[in-house]
């Protein structure tokens, strides 16, 4: 039963796009049956992304009227970077405006002479990084896995790769919480025995930890001996297991916009740094404002309130709950998604009509509501003959953007979905017309079949 409710008072409100069921047929197929090109004014509830769609607080904006827009060495600068460091325990500490740019950056940096990085479940801008690098990125999924932590790696299949010789590993990312997995959480024991291991190898151990904050509060309820510890101790004690890490501050940051680098390795951070003032500009900066240092520095804190992350995962697990009654089959619901099978909902479309994909298009057409296919087109669905291939389940994910929608907005989806399912023969599969070569999900063109 969810029984938390939201906990803050909204002070200020943004009118909804309502469209017809009619316009927004037309408006989907003036881009061709791909609902990320739609435009923002044309959506009623967006469930495209968590990442920067999330609403700043009264703190936040008020900390960006105080900022500093100094070049170099901003007071907003050192504002941010002492919180960080206090979060992460990191102490070298550099911005950038996203966190696929710290990730650009970063592998340009570490896999100079490597051939192969591990992770438990690489980012889809992650793994075409290290791709670009000329690396191969492998996930390692867990076979035995925990009931309560299923992002964990395979600590026993990473020692086993690890001990390979013939081969120069660059670095193991553990992504937390590892949405690969449908953002399921990760242990801290899962961490320390995935760390020893690097170190045994002396291989980089880095995280990405854009959901880092939601992983303390798995962690704080369903690991032992974290009951009694605050979401930052939790924190702490993860992040002293990793040589560094990446964050998107539009996650966990609470933010729209920013990334953070964080290491305990200088000669990364130099190396790092230089490659920063090239790319991204000053390393007190990072191209960003000071006013988007400012926010993230509240944010950061704000992300770590227990009583903020307790409605946030209660609300994830409700919305499963609400799409279940109405006939979805999902995935064990993560702390900031769901994922729903989009193969049952549309048994009648086979995979090479993209049954993810019409799903999506069911969703806007019916709702007015933007979800993100989760399936082959977005991983990939040709092997590497170019023989089509489709490897992954065919999943829709409903990201929830951070302090914008109530459980009204949550229930008003739910009973969408259960009016689809209700017609659900009536929803017809797809086929391309133009895919591009990197993340062509953004750009693609479809036609109905």
């Amino acid at each position: 039963m969810f029984s938390t409710f939201e906990p803050y008072r909204i002070k200020a409100v943004e009118p909804i796009p309502l469209t017809t069921r009619d316009n927004r047929q037309k408006y989907l197929e003036e881009v061709a049956f791909n609902p990320n090109r739609l435009k923002a004014n044309q959506v009623t509830i967006d469930f495209l992304t968590d990442s920067g769609s999330n609403a700043l607080s009264c703190k936040q904006w008020s900390a960006m009227m105080q900022a500093d827009e100094s070049y170099a060495g901003a007071d907003s600068f050192y504002t941010f970077e002492s919180t960080v460091k206090a979060i992460t325990g990191f102490p070298f500490i550099v911005p950038v405006h996203q966190g696929r740019a710290a990730e650009k950056i970063l592998f340009k940096v570490l896999l100079s002479e490597a051939e192969v990085a591990y992770s438990n479940g690489f980012f889809d801008t992650t793994r075409e990084h290290i791709l670009q690098n000329k690396i191969k990125a492998i996930n390692i999924d867990t076979e035995t896995e925990s009931r309560d932590f299923k992002g964990n790696i395979d600590c026993r299949k990473l020692e086993e790769m690890l001990s390979k010789e013939d081969q120069k590993v660059g670095v193991v990312v553990m992504t937390i919480t590892n949405g690969e997995r449908g953002g399921l959480p990760v242990s801290i024991s899962n961490i320390k025995e995935a760390s020893a291991i690097c170190r045994k190898h002396n291989v980089f151990f880095y995280a990405d930890a854009c959901r880092f904050a939601e992983n303390t509060w798995f962690v704080k309820t369903r690991e032992k001996g974290f009951m009694d510890k605050t979401p930052s101790q939790i924190a702490l004690e993860m992040f002293n297991e990793f040589d560094g890490c990446i964050i998107s501050a539009k996650k966990d940051g609470l933010c729209n916009i920013g990334g953070i680098f964080a290491t305990r390795q200088r000669e990364v951070y130099e190396k790092f740094s230089e490659e920063c003032i090239l790319a991204e500009g000053h390393i007190t900066y990072g191209g960003l404002a000071g006013r988007d240092l400012e926010a993230i520095a509240v944010g950061l804190t704000e992300a770590l309130d227990e009583h903020y992350l307790q409605h946030r995962i209660e609300m994830v697990q409700e919305f499963g709950r609400m799409l279940e009654f109405n006939g979805a089959t999902i995935l064990e619901p993560g702390g900031h998604a769901i994922f729903i099978d989009a193969e049952k909902a549309l048994s009648h479309i086979p995979r090479n009509q993209h049954p993810a994909w019409a799903l999506t298009c069911a969703l806007y057409v019916e709702g007015g509501i933007r979800a993100y296919e989760y399936g082959n087109l977005k991983f990939g669905y040709k092997d590497e003959n170019g023989k089509e291939a489709f490897l992954h389940r065919e999943l829709v994910r409903l990201a929830i953007p951070r302090r914008v929608y109530t459980m009204s907005h949550l229930k008003y989806v739910a009973e969408v979905f259960g009016k689809i399912m209700q017609n659900a023969s009536n929803v017809r599969g797809l086929t391309i017309i133009r895919f591009p070569s990197f993340l062509g999900l953004f750009e693609i063109e479809m036609k109905e079949v």
